[in-house]
């Protein structure tokens, strides 16, 4: 009698040892590390959307972010990335060429746009008029050759007529981010940063801004692509859905993003 028990437990534990052995295997199939580089000016919505979809998963993502240039240039180099989320489309094109990306993968996930930011509400108030006042000895951009928000900038100076007067007192950050940084720091009174960092809903960066007009600058189409190293990643897929859909861009709107 005791020995029909000792059997029936046994099976009983085994199986329960069995399930618990099975689960794990499961999970640690399905749950999977997505390795991310991401536009410095995407960085923080990034932040945002990346414990939604990890909740969603169960995948985890690893987030490296910089200017499109330098990514760029990482990616180029051998950089173990599987998805690239670009501030233009020239980037992701750019990986297609050299058959570092997959063609199909490409789309826009966010159009940006530009600001002009100072801590000092006084230095926001002319709108343009703002860059030709000859107090101003700082004007902060993200370097054009690597960051298309830069590139945005110089962009607009040259489209204001005032690129000449204002190239002497340019401070070039390595990114968007760097670029925020000096005018937020006081380093620099005025700076070119992306509409995204001072709409940021969770920061509320203390500081004024100016909207740049759109028509002064080349579309900003940020573009997101699945690199040739996430080709065989399902969950990076899942991903790049994921960006698409309506609670994804329901966040990125929040951050003064546009489709």
């Amino acid at each position: 009698h005791f020995a029909k028990h000792a059997r029936v437990w046994h099976n009983l534990l085994m199986k329960a040892l069995h399930l618990a052995l099975l689960l794990l295997l499961t999970s640690t199939v399905h749950a999977a590390e997505i390795s991310v580089a991401v536009a410095a000016n995407f960085a923080n919505t990034l932040a945002v959307l990346t414990p939604i979809f990890e909740r969603q998963s169960g995948h985890r993502l690893v987030v490296s972010s910089g200017s499109s240039g330098k990514l760029f240039a990482q990616i180029s180099h051998g950089a173990p990335f599987d998805v690239f989320l670009a501030a233009d489309s020239h980037y992701p094109q750019s990986l297609i060429d050299r058959k570092l990306a997959l063609a199909d993968s490409r789309f826009i996930y966010a159009t940006g746009h530009l600001a002009l930011y100072s801590i000092d509400p006084k230095r926001i108030e002319l709108g343009a008029d703002s860059l030709r006042q000859n107090d101003v000895q700082h004007i902060a951009i993200a370097n054009p050759n690597t960051a298309p928000y830069g590139r945005a900038a110089k962009e607009s100076i040259q489209g204001l007529g005032v690129w000449n007067q204002l190239e002497p007192k340019l401070v070039y950050a390595e990114s968007i981010a760097q670029a925020f940084q000096y005018a937020a720091s006081g380093n620099a009174e005025l700076a070119f940063v992306a509409l995204s960092q001072v709409k940021d809903p969770l920061r509320r960066a203390t500081g004024y801004y100016w909207q740049v007009p759109a028509r002064l600058y080349s579309p900003i189409k940020q573009e997101a692509v699945l690199l040739q190293r996430g080709g065989g990643n399902a969950a990076a897929k899942q991903f790049l859905k994921f960006l698409q859909g309506k609670e994804a861009r329901a966040v990125i709107a929040q951050y003064g993003y546009t489709f």
